[in-house]
This record gives C-alpha cells, sequence and structure tokens, in this order.
C-alpha cells in the first residue's frame, strides 16, 4: 500500500460532502448489484441450456425411430420435447419476469441513489482501494 499515494481520477473522486459511511454504503449496493447481474447471467445459462436440451431432443426422436423404437420416441416426443419448465412458462418466460420483476427495479433504483448521493459517479469505493494500494511509479500501478 502507499499511504501518499494519489487520488483517483476524476470521475471516481467522491463529490464534496459525501462521507466514508456512504462510500461504503454505495459500495455495498454497487456489489449486491453486480451479484444480482450473476445470477441473471445464471438464468440465461439456464435459459440457453435448457433450449439446446430441447433441440437435442430432435436428434433423440429421431435415433430412437430409426432404431425401430417407436413408441420410446413417441413418449420423448409426447412428454419431453417442448414441455413447460415450471408450469405455463419457458424458460425466455421466467427471463423475462425476472428483468421486469426484479433486475431492471434494482438497476433503476442503484443508479438513482448513486445519481442522488453521489453525483452518479460510479465505483468510489473500488477506486478509493485502487489509489491505497497501487505503487506509486509504477508502470501497471497507473491511476488512469
Amino acid at each position: 500500500m502507499n499511504p501518499e499515494s494519489r487520488p483517483p481520477d476524476p470521475r471516481h473522486q467522491r463529490p464534496e460532502g459525501v462521507t466514508d459511511t456512504t462510500v461504503e454504503a454505495l459500495g455495498a449496493l454497487s456489489k449486491a448489484l453486480e451479484t444480482a447481474e450473476r445470477a441473471r447471467g445464471a438464468l440465461y445459462d439456464f435459459h440457453q441450456l435448457t433450449g439446446s436440451a430441447d433441440l437435442a431432443l430432435d436428434d433423440a426422436v429421431r435415433l430412437l425411430r430409426a432404431a425401430g423404437h417407436g413408441p420410446h420416441a413417441d413418449l420423448v416426443e409426447r412428454e419431453i420435447l417442448g414441455r413447460n419448465v415450471i408450469p405455463g412458462h419457458w424458460t425466455f418466460q421466467i427471463v423475462e419476469e425476472y428483468n421486469s420483476t426484479y433486475y431492471d427495479v434494482f438497476r433503476t433504483i442503484e443508479r438513482q441513489i448513486r445519481q442522488e448521493l453521489a453525483e452518479g459517479r460510479d465505483h468510489l469505493y473500488e477506486a478509493e482501494m485502487k489509489a491505497a494500494r497501487r505503487t506509486e511509479g509504477h508502470p501497471d500501478h497507473t491511476a488512469e
């Protein structure tokens, strides 16, 4: 750590009057949003993997028929192919509902709070940590 470090770049400097506790609170809010971003990504993984599995069933049905297992192909086609993953919903609908019910609201409120408390500046906590931890004069520790 460098106790004599320069402050963060201007777009990451805390505005006048913003306290340490406010910076910490905004950092916690940002971390929570980042976690929701990861959850959203996992939902998209779920959506794409489930869709890929459903499309792969086409080959399974075709091959079961080609192997003379028509009743088994019929069972897969009837009971699994195109099936809802929860009652009345495919995965894209789950993603859409997550986005509109939770994620979009979360992002909007996080942005609003950041605007009201820190002039919209993002990652103040991390920028101050970077400033405190960089080695002055080291080319890989520059402020930019």
